[in-house]
């Protein structure tokens, strides 16, 4: 088999690495799209059935070979079946980017959006915290949160303070369920979260907090929360709850937990300052 592969590569052509490279970039960019959505564990899935269907035609297992192509056939019609919404939606996305969008990796669009969002979100929250407003915002990272979007209002908007301060405004409709931040965008609003089942949460703590601990119980996310009654602010994530955070340490912690490459970026260049300095 390495003799095969030495023998194609040294046979392999120019024209054969631009094709690898197109599928390689195809299939990236295709992910790139799936994430974050429904589809997403489907795809992983079909890669690995793909995977398996190789292997067994390998190995030559015949009966498993057979079984394998056959349910292949068919599902990928059903997913294109199931999933026909996502799929308009991607080819849409495609037909709307720039030339120039399509052959950028999109890491520095994405490091700036969230970056906007993250200072919006402060600037909201600090605002609500002053005025005793309750709020409960939800960041989603790599678990996808689109069960949870879909109990709220799609809003699809720009992280925006003054719209974040409108949505939870005492007297707004959606205000007394959660606003998701998903990909740097307020996604939904008035979404339902599940309840922290802990016993030794403490008494003083509302619904609001045990829906934002819920949520961070059950998902990689994110959840910031004001409290209604005295303004704190508080951060929950893997279950845990850091409460009376000034605006400045929930920054620091949002930059951290959301973009760890500019944290580090800026942890790297602080320490060659102060190396600086010391020399």
């Amino acid at each position: 088999m390495f003799e095969t592969i030495m023998n194609s590569i040294a046979m392999a052509e120019v024209r054969d690495y631009i094709d690898i490279l197109l599928v390689a970039f195809m299939l990236y960019k295709l992910m790139r799209f799936l994430r974050n959505t429904n589809a997403q564990k489907l795809f992983q899935g079909l890669v690995i059935l793909l995977v398996l269907t190789a292997l067994s035609g390998i190995l030559q297992l015949s009966v498993v070979y057979w079984i394998l192509t056959n349910v292949m056939q068919v599902g990928i019609i059903a997913l294109v079946i199931i999933f026909q919404p996502e799929l308009r939606k991607m080819l849409e996305q495609f037909g709307s980017q720039r030339l120039s969008e399509w052959f950028s990796f999109g890491h520095a669009q994405e490091a700036k959006t969230t970056d906007t969002a993250i200072l919006q979100t402060i600037e909201a929250v600090n605002s609500l915290a002053w005025t005793k407003t309750g709020a409960l915002i939800i960041f989603q990272r790599e678990d996808s949160l689109q069960n949870i979007i879909n109990t709220g209002t799609t809003i699809n908007a720009d992280v925006n303070a003054e719209l974040l301060k409108n949505l939870f405004y005492n007297k707004a409709p959606l205000h007394d369920g959660a606003v998701i931040i998903a990909e740097g965008r307020i996604a939904a609003a008035g979404c339902i979260l599940p309840l922290s089942g802990k016993q030794n949460i403490s008494k003083d703590l509302g619904t609001r907090h045990r829906a934002g601990l819920g949520q961070s119980e059950a998902y990689d996310s994110l959840s910031v929360i004001v409290s209604e009654e005295t303004g704190a602010i508080s951060l929950a994530e893997n279950g845990v709850l850091k409460r009376h955070l000034a605006p400045e340490t929930l920054e620091r912690l949002l930059i951290a937990k959301l973009m760890p490459e500019e944290e580090e970026k800026k942890s790297g260049l602080l320490e060659r300052v102060k190396g600086w300095i010391t020399k």
